[in-house]
């Protein structure tokens, strides 16, 4: 649930500012209003978080070395020798990529001395250095005396003595030799190996950092307020105010703490034109999906809905039908269990990341049990104990039971439609699936509204959308489309138009209103239809990766695996590495299915479409002292 915000601004002297902040900062409830502000101090403090974090990053790469000299450096002294030794080890590789240039440009002449040469033109004899193209050299006359010093692909080069060669531009001599330039790169070589060295044996700072940039975080988050807080005037007694909200439950510890403070305390609702932000608080299993929320940034606004149980429920679902495979499942549930004991044993608790892949995992174990999934293998291979756990109208290799005689009455199903394969019962749950989930939503909705009229509009759309889910089975099922499906999504529409607008004034003009918006409304109930139709994502997704799975399959074991020892041997190696490449390809394949269609399927069609949620809102962040202050970090 969204917990209720009250706004609050608190009225301080202006004497008492830093001290009060300080007070408000202890009692860490109230979300200061965010504002545009810069300053002087707040700048530094920035600057100073910035380069902690590029040196937390930097450090980040190298092991820590536990024979490394252990330093009592603070954590911004150690941030700023970090960025030092980046900035020289960023120059020596420039000058190393310029010093390979030279190399590369000069080692075809050899080793010599340029200032040698340029004696001998003191001196009066000239020795020019040309690099001539095939061309070039093949038209030199007689009268240029050129000394050939070697030959490259498309080019000769050597000197021409006593004059320049007309038209020809001269070698631009090295101011170094090559025996120098290599001199040079070996040193700038042993100069950046210096230099990690020195960074691995500062990798064991990297805590030191951490604390030094939680107590910045603190210091930026006090200064901001610092620099936000308002003038109220001046006079004989300065005023300032600190604005913000608290949730409705923490209020008596502000007023406590404006009591024992001397503060001035205005608390109210937040008005229509504000923003407040979001706390969602909810039980220990609906908050598994938090983490997922927080991987994708998605944040409900303030009057939004918190659909943290709905999306939790179905995305299970989406997710154990799309990797579809017990035996991955069981493969995933593994690799979660020894993450979450790592953690476990860092931190004493599983994080709810952890907890929330082992109940998808659990969900994908049961789903692929029921469809008979176990690295699709055929069913007949199975044994007898996971036949056992199939669910016969999910798999066709399975004696089919009789369709459900009252589904079969409803949905009218003629006795020559293959109305109880294992595909097509797939996807009629998809369709079914869809449309609860769509009226789950709209019945949020129609709660949301009363006891506003424009709720029977929700209504009526809820009406239209049950008849488009008849309609959607009769197209791509062969269901006879019933009659009432019809009025169905007449009668919805018609409800919808009469209310959609009916917020107050004039009941006809309201309805001319929504008349008014005839195509933008005609074109929704078109993708209402086509969001349902979007559901069969989970039945193609799922079949695909089967599809992938039973190919990597036979690729495996399509040759058998007849031969002589060592031929059994080789055969068994390769198919064991075309299984675990196969099947990991898979998985990671799925895994990116999820993502695309089973968050898409809860964050568009179902929260944005027919929620109409915009994810609009900002986390609830109070002013609070995270760590306090122990001396130099």
């Amino acid at each position: 649930m969204i917990v209720p915000m009250k706004k609050a601004s608190i009225f301080m002297l202006d004497a008492t500012r830093e001290a009060s902040l300080e007070k408000l900062r202890e009692v860490g409830v109230l979300h200061i209003e965010r504002k545009t502000i810069s300053s002087d101090n707040l700048s530094k403090l920035i600057d100073r978080k910035n380069k902690a974090e590029s040196a937390l990053g930097i450090l980040g790469n190298y092991k820590i070395d536990k024979k490394a000299v252990r330093s009592p450096a603070a954590g911004e002294h150690v941030s700023a020798h970090v960025i030092e030794l980046i900035d020289k080890r960023k120059s020596l590789q420039e000058r190393l990529i310029l010093n390979g240039k030279e190399i590369s440009r000069v080692e075809k002449w050899g080793n010599f001395t340029p200032s040698a040469l340029k004696e001998l033109s003191a001196a009066g004899v000239e020795i020019i250095p040309y690099e001539l193209s095939d061309k070039a050299y093949a038209a030199l006359t007689d009268e240029i005396r050129f000394i050939v010093l070697g030959k490259g692909k498309n080019s000769v080069y050597g000197v021409a003595i006593g004059a320049e060669i007309e038209g020809e531009q001269p070698f631009v001599l090295p101011e170094y030799s090559l025996s120098e330039l290599n001199d040079k790169a070996l040193d700038i070589k042993t100069r950046l190996q210096d230099i990690e060295v020195q960074l691995g044996k500062l990798a064991y700072k990297k805590e030191t950092i951490k604390a030094e940039l939680a107590l910045l975080k603190e210091q930026i988050e006090f200064e901001t307020a610092r620099a936000g807080v308002e003038d109220m005037g001046t006079g004989e007694v300065a005023i300032t105010r600190v604005s913000g909200y608290a949730p409705e439950e923490t209020v008596g510890a502000l007023k406590r703490a404006a009591a024992e403070n001397g503060w001035a305390l205005l608390i109210d609702d937040p008005k229509e034109e504000d923003k407040p932000p979001t706390l969602v608080r909810n039980n220990a299993f609906v908050r598994l999906i938090q983490p997922l929320f927080s991987f994708l940034g998605t944040v409900p606004g303030y009057r939004e809905y918190d659909i943290s149980f709905s999306y939790l429920l179905f995305f299970c679902l989406f997710f154990a039908m799309i990797f579809g495979d017990a035996a991955y499942g069981i493969i995933l549930l593994g690799i979660t269990l020894i993450v979450g004991a790592g953690y476990k044993k860092k931190s004493g608790k599983f994080p709810d990341a952890v907890k929330l892949f082992a109940l998808l995992s659990c969900c994908t174990i049961v789903w692929g049990a029921l469809n008979g999934a176990w690295f699709a293998i055929d069913y007949e291979r199975l044994p007898a104990f996971l036949k056992a756990l199939v669910l016969p109208q999910f798999n066709s290799s399975v004696a089919l039971s009789p369709f459900p005689g009252v589904l079969k009455t409803l949905l009218q199903i003629p006795a020559d439609q293959p109305a109880n394969t294992a595909y097509w019962n797939v996807q009629f749950l998809c369709f079914t699936v869809a449309i609860i989930q769509l009226v789950w939503a709209h019945i949020k909705n129609i709660k949301n509204l009363l006891p506003s009229l424009v709720a029977v509009a929700q209504l009526g759309w809820l009406v239209m959308m049950i008849g488009l889910y008849f309609l959607v089975l009769s197209m791509l099922l062969q269901v006879a489309l019933p009659g009432f499906a019809v009025y169905l999504i007449g009668s919805g529409l018609f409800a919808y138009f009469i209310f959609a607008n009916q917020t107050g004034g004039n009941f006809g003009v309201n309805i001319g209103k929504s008349f008014a918006n005839f195509l933008p409304t005609f074109l929704n109930a078109v993708s209402s239809f086509a969001d349902i139709i979007s559901y069969i994502r989970l039945f193609a997704v799922g079949l695909a990766g089967s599809s992938i799975a039973q190919s990597f399959n036979s690729m495996a074991l399509g040759g058998g695996l007849s031969g002589s020892v060592g031929s059994v041997i080789l055969k068994l190696f390769a198919a064991c590495l075309i299984l675990a490449f196969g099947h990991s390809l898979n998985i990671v394949m799925n895994a990116l299915s999820v993502i695309v269609h089973g968050v898409r399927l809860n964050l568009l069609e179902y929260a944005g479409n027919h929620l109409g949620m915009e994810w609009s809102g900002y986390s609830y962040t109070p002013f609070a002292l995270q760590q306090k202050e122990k001396g130099q970090v």
